[in-house]
């Protein structure tokens, strides 16, 4: 009896695990696809500019990194607070939050948009101050200036996907990103050689590009029917309670830049080695394959997320830690298996980018520590799906600030200029800050009391939902006064 009923438990967990990397699988995918085609429009604007000489597609090349830095980057956090709040209220069933959650975020992304579109009308002094090229810089700042409109569409597209994504519902994402990119070769192409505007036309285009995506997204979501329960048109109740969501979203933002920026400040850092143009070239290489790669745990990440909140919301603990351990387990295999392809092909990497033989040959030697900062990348992005979907943001921004400023971009000037291992040395420092956080990463969840954690979204929910009722209570008793007056 004891065997039988030992034997049926091993069949439910069994079970269990093969149904949970199912729905991770089926959300990670599309995810993953949609992400790599939005960070194609960023590629191919430069591939049109780049037709045009080396000032143009420095001057985009350095506006586009600038744009990321001072404004994308910060946008893109503050949306994932959304992965917290919907995802747990999805999970609650307390469908009709979601709207509410989806304005203020909109409404909050536009206002922190404001001062970044400030900073970008200036950002050919701001590069000059710094001791960049005035010439580049001044060029840049045009090509900026052209993509102050996609700065506040932006914010709003991030906040349709987290809504979308909270809901498990993501096919949408890989149509309207498909779409989008045979509008952007069009735009580009139209605006650059048709009518010649020149290197902006690609900014311009930028623009256009991703306000198509945002007015099909947003379309999608008002118009259909599938979310009658979610998102019942404009509400007051979405400007009350702003303060609950900027202490959630500030921290989101700072979470995403402070890693963000590390990674930056060590290409900007490769310009104080003995052969800049060599070392930089070469670290711009490894950024752009470890931004392309991310793209694939950045996907697991976001459905990590979702299940871990949708599960809290629900008050399933168990399985939300489930969620957490097998979204570990996925990412693990897929890091493990995107580096062995780039040892693999150590050789070949590097022609891809350049016919330099000096950057290839860099390039290959790279390649082993690029692969195991991909492996710890894998690692760490799952765990911060996990810090996202549970409402940790404020605990990992201080996480964030040790590994990356106190432990990697320290260790990196060490090996680099102290040790002279140059451009290896400062990517040392990038895999000694991502080790540090995702031993860090790991302790905390390791320790994590899961039912506290579901109590905790339980509270969050009971707070929006009183929070909504007395102002619907307040508004009734105006009405009432005014009738009666």
């Amino acid at each position: 009896m004891a065997d039988a009923l030992a034997g049926e438990e091993h069949t439910l967990r069994k079970g269990h695990i093969i149904t949970e990397v199912k729905k991770q699988l089926w959300l990670a995918g599309p995810l993953i696809v949609s992400g790599i085609l939005e960070k194609l429009i960023q590629v191919i604007s430069l591939s049109f500019v780049g037709h045009l000489g080396e000032l143009p597609l420095s001057a985009a090349s350095m506006a586009t990194s600038f744009a990321i830095v001072t404004g994308l980057s910060l946008l893109l956090g503050m949306g994932t607070a959304l992965d917290t709040l919907c995802g747990q209220a999805y999970g609650a069933k307390q469908y009709h939050l979601l709207g509410i959650y989806l304005q203020r975020a909109m409404l909050l992304n536009i206002i922190a948009s404001i001062p970044f579109a400030f900073i970008w009308a200036f950002t050919g002094r701001i590069l000059h101050a710094t001791g960049q090229d005035k010439e580049i810089s001044m060029a840049a700042q045009l090509y900026a200036r052209c993509m102050i409109p996609l700065l506040f569409v932006y914010g709003l597209l991030q906040c349709h996907y987290r809504f979308l994504q909270a809901q498990n519902i993501v096919i949408p994402m890989i149509l309207t990103s498909g779409f989008t990119i045979l509008v952007h070769i069009f735009a580009c192409w139209f605006l650059i050689f048709k009518i010649k505007v020149g290197y902006i036309g690609a900014a311009i285009a930028n623009s256009v590009s991703y306000s198509t995506s945002l007015a099909l997204i947003a379309a999608y979501v008002w118009l259909s029917p599938r979310f009658k329960k979610t998102w019942i048109g404009f509400s007051r109740e979405a400007l009350h309670d702003l303060s609950s969501l900027i202490k959630l979203a500030v921290p989101s933002g700072l979470m995403i830049c402070l890693e963000f920026w590390s990674f930056e400040a060590v290409v900007i850092l490769s310009g104080l080695l003995p052969n800049p143009k060599l070392e930089t070239s070469v670290l711009a290489i490894c950024l752009t394959t470890v931004s392309l790669a991310y793209m694939i745990p950045f996907g697991i990440s976001a459905s990590g997320s979702t299940r871990v909140s949708n599960e809290l919301g629900a008050g399933n603990s168990q399985k939300a830690r489930s969620a957490v351990y097998i979204g570990e387990i996925i990412s693990i295999i897929q890091g493990s298996i995107i580096g062995s392809i780039l040892i693999l092909g150590h050789n070949i990497w590097g022609k891809l980018y350049s016919k330099d033989i000096n950057v290839v040959k860099h390039i290959a030697k790279m390649m082993p520590l690029l692969s195991l900062s991909i492996f710890m990348d894998a690692t760490q992005c799952v765990l911060m799906g996990t810090v996202r979907g549970c409402g940790w943001q404020k605990l990992v921004v201080v996480v964030n600030l040790a590994a990356f400023y106190l432990v990697g971009l320290p260790s990196g000037i060490l090996f680099a200029f102290v040790f002279h291992l140059r451009e290896k040395g400062l990517w040392l420092g990038i895999i000694c800050g991502l080790s540090t956080q995702v031993i860090l990463l790991l302790i905390i969840t390791l320790s994590t009391n899961w039912d506290k954690e579901a109590k905790k979204a339980e509270n969050r929910i009971n707070s929006s939902i009183n929070s909504i009722g007395m102002i619907t209570r307040r508004n009734e008793e105006v009405r009432v006064l005014d009738d009666g007056h």
